[in-house]
């Protein structure tokens, strides 16, 4: 499959680590120029330089994407520095912890529904839109294995990734054909945030907890951005891929 997507222009919501700096290592590799953003300018402006080296233009740019007022000047921005963008990915995203449900401060609530879907919503419309009356694109919203089989230790974060489900067939009706908005849906994986499990991940052994559970490598995810992001995927829309590993009993160790 032909994932070459030399020239393109991506925009990637919390790029500078993680699954979103693992995906946009991927991208700048396949030939793609990039927008790196998300709340911190220092972390987006050296992950943009790091890309850069593989010769691609990158552009780093700070925006809290719970804040509503700061999402258009940000694509403004990108569309200035590049002319367009051809791929959207809504990557962003965060679950604190709380003690219990009856303990979940409303302050709490309103920063992961801000960050997992008011964000998402607000740049699928105005970039989605723009792509719909110019030649298309794709939009990946990176949804959650929690948002399917939800806990009560990440509730808030469960339903703001299910209302990021329901975005992404709401949003493929509005902007289809030339405009797809598909959904990966991840499970646990390896990255910085998964330190501070309680059972965190074995660094001698990759792919798996120090208690024994089998998790993802971030380069066992990226290939389906960029299968979603190429054309070889012209004909998917609106779908919801699980890269979770099956159930929590099938990722054990025998």
């Amino acid at each position: 499959m032909d994932f070459n997507l030399q020239g393109k222009v991506v925009l990637i919501t919390g790029g500078s680590r993680g699954l979103g700096r693992a995906m946009a290592q991927a991208f700048a590799e396949a030939g793609a120029n990039l927008a790196i953003v998300s709340r911190k300018l220092p972390a987006c402006e050296e992950t943009a330089a790091e890309l850069a080296k593989l010769g691609v233009e990158t552009f780093a740019h700070r925006c809290h994407v719970a804040n509503w007022d700061e999402i258009e000047p940000m694509v403004d921005a990108v569309y200035q520095r590049f002319g367009r963008i051809d791929v959207l990915i809504n990557n962003a995203g965060m679950s604190p912890l709380y003690p219990s449900l009856e303990e979940v401060t409303e302050d709490n609530f309103d920063k992961v529904i801000g960050v997992n879907f008011k964000g998402p919503f607000r740049l699928s419309a105005l970039v989605g839109a723009r792509m719909h009356r110019g030649d298309g694109g794709s939009i990946i919203n990176i949804s959650s294995i929690a948002s399917l089989e939800a806990s009560p230790y990440a509730l808030p974060y469960a339903g703001a990734k299910a209302a990021l489900n329901v975005l992404t067939t709401g949003f493929a009706a509005a902007y289809s054909p030339n405009v797809r908005v598909n959904t990966i849906c991840v499970g646990p994986f390896a990255t910085d945030v998964a330190e501070h499990w309680a059972d965190p991940p074995d660094h001698d052994n990759p792919g798996w907890t120090k208690g024994g559970m089998r998790v993802g490598l971030p380069k066992e995810m990226v290939p389906a951005a960029l299968w979603l992001a190429s054309d070889t995927s012209s004909f998917t829309n609106g779908a919801l891929i699980r890269i979770d590993g099956g159930p929590a009993r099938a990722r054990l160790r025998p």
